[in-house]
């Protein structure tokens, strides 16, 4: 493939040969396009991005800018976000579809740029194919993983990518394209693995452009790191605090080899049943070494590969809590390399292998039905090993010459079983959490559980004034809806919380600013989510607090989240 063997200079862009169809490419489009256009009105926000957006908001309510808000996210992340969100408006549906459809206009553009980018080393089928796979990746990325600052560190990265490929002179390449590297890495410092994995792609097209990128990248996010610090008063304070709030990060567990790896197993799994275009990522992988001349090259193609996937699995092992979104990055890594597979296709379309990626299109909905017993890790290796023998016998045949002239409607089928496996992991039906095998959500059921949070926030609020300040003791679900201003920097007590699961916490400076805002010019009323706070086993001096300054009633009628109000409050009435 041209794209992998160039050294040195752009290759001029070969010619595909054949007579080309002009309506291939609507057929491909239209229905990607219906699938974003679906994904966009139907997808809502996970509870993740409630957690940011609420924080910010009610924060912003309070007179911070997102600068001076914690959420347990970095500085330019929560200017991304609040970027995003000063472009909605409305209710809060209109308001989630306008940042839905925000996120699909970007990946749109990094997927523009990377096709730019790639036109230059490659066909148009290849460069479209892994452009589009890459675009719809992002665009139908899971709820879980979609507008997360690991989401975010991907897109930045591809248009760094496309920035270094695409520019014809190699230094002012390296420069363009290690400013969104660098910010990448600001998305949450974890993902600075998915920054390396943009410098290693580089690398596997071009490697005097990548070393040239990777410099001023590091560079870059020291630099940004440094503006940080300084825009943001507190910022250097919950850079140190915040890895102390992580119950199973490995500074706090140390790393236990054997169990990573059994854990690693197991995840990988269930992030191929959220994401299946994970299966195709070997056969993919398999389909293009195949092709690259000479076994240094291939050798050397598939050392990279291995650097990839263990950084990105990496990642996710050092930060501890296994969370699927941690591997966001995964799906469209393996969206990339089908495209590269496929598009690269010369002499015989990859038919078994095209196939599979259909039927994987249909994998998430029909493993979300299978009976318990039968939702295992062992079965979706299973399924993948099938996935790549399929590849196999695509690579063994593919050298054989085709029958009869080259024809586009092929690889257009191919390039539709795509998007049929990209699309997979947007249906309602479709698993939303997966953990060791069991799909333990679709995603009909977060939306159902989404509404009843919901209406208990509508009834929390229907109890107070309109625009009372909140002291939010409870999860950034209920504060996203209830959406009453908070009076403090900390307007989701996550400092606070986790003293349920690590006294020590107690300590950090941030827990006491957290702490001060219970009883310094405290707000009229409080809400605490009990299930989630849990006030027999938080930090005793911090409760003893909260119940001098608020009422609180127990929980009643199967509502665990109440309001409280704070004692001087109620004698004024």
């Amino acid at each position: 493939m041209a794209a992998l063997r160039a050294d040195g200079p752009p290759a001029a862009r070969p010619r595909t040969g054949g007579r080309r169809s002009p309506l291939w490419w609507p057929v491909v489009a239209l229905p990607a396009a219906a699938a974003v256009a679906y994904a966009v009105l139907t997808r809502r926000l996970t509870g993740d991005l409630h957690y940011v957006l609420g924080a910010l908001r009610t924060g912003g309510a309070a007179g911070y800018s997102p600068s001076e808000v914690f959420t347990h996210r970095p500085f330019f992340y929560r200017w991304f976000l609040a970027g995003l969100d000063a472009l909605s408006f409305g209710g809060t549906v209109v308001r989630e579809t306008v940042l839905e459809a925000a996120g699909a206009l970007l990946a749109a553009a990094a997927a523009y740029a990377l096709y730019a980018a790639l036109l230059r080393r490659t066909t148009g089928r290849e460069a479209a194919l892994t452009a589009g796979a890459v675009g719809l990746a992002l665009a139908l990325a899971p709820r879980t993983d979609f507008l997360q600052p690991e989401w975010a560190a991907v897109l930045l990265t591809v248009l760094g990518v496309a920035a270094a490929l695409g520019v014809s002179r190699p230094w002012p390449a390296a420069l363009l394209g290690a400013l969104p590297l660098a910010f990448a890495v600001m998305m949450k410092y974890s993902t600075a693995a998915t920054a390396v994995i943009g410098v290693l792609f580089v690398y596997a097209v071009d490697r005097g452009r990548a070393v040239r990128l990777a410099l001023p990248a590091v560079l870059g996010a020291v630099a940004l790191f440094g503006l940080s610090v300084l825009a943001g008063s507190h910022e250097w304070q919950w850079t140190e605090d915040m890895p102390r709030i992580n119950q199973s990060a490995l500074g706090r567990t140390g790393l236990d080899v054997p169990a990573a790896l059994d854990r690693s197993v197991d995840f990988l799994a269930d992030r191929a049943v959220l994401s299946a275009v994970l299966l195709l990522l070997p056969g993919a992988l398999l389909l293009v070494v195949a092709r690259v001349r000479g076994w240094a090259r291939r050798a050397e193609l598939l050392f990279v590969a291995a650097a990839v996937g263990l950084g990105a699995l990496a990642v996710v092992i050092v930060q501890g809590n296994w969370f699927l979104y941690h591997g966001a990055q995964l799906p469209v890594l393996a969206a990339a390399v089908w495209g590269l597979a496929v598009g690269g296709a010369r002499r015989r379309p990859p038919w078994c292998f095209g196939t599979a990626s259909a039927l994987c299109g249909v994998l998430p909905v029909l493993y979300a039905r299978a009976p318990g017993d039968v939702q295992r890790p062992g079965l979706v290796w299973a399924t993948g090993a099938v996935v790549t023998f399929a590849a196999l016998v695509d690579a063994l045949t593919e050298t054989r010459p085709p029958r009869g002239p080259r024809r586009a409607w092929p690889a257009t089928l191919i390039a539709l079983a795509g998007v049929v496996c990209l699309s997979g992991g947007m249906w309602p039906g479709s698993p939303h959490l997966v953990q060791r095998g069991t799909v333990t959500m679709t995603g009909a059921g977060y939306l159902d559980g989404m509404r009843r949070t919901q209406e208990d926030a509508e009834r929390l609020r229907a109890r107070m004034p309109d625009g009372a300040p909140v002291l939010y003791l409870a999860f950034g679900d209920t504060t996203y809806y209830v959406g009453h201003p908070a009076r403090c920097r900390y307007p989701i007590a996550t400092f606070l919380q986790r003293s349920r699961f690590l006294p020590d916490v107690a300590g950090l400076p941030s827990f006491r600013e957290n702490a001060d805002c219970v009883d310094h010019d405290p707000a009229p009323y409080a809400i605490l989510d009990r299930a989630w706070f849990r006030p027999g086993r938080v930090d005793p001096a911090l409760w003893r607090r909260i119940t001098a300054v608020y009422d609180c009633p127990a929980a009643s009628a199967g509502w665990k989240t109440v309001l409280c109000v704070s004692r001087a409050a109620r004698a004024m009435r």
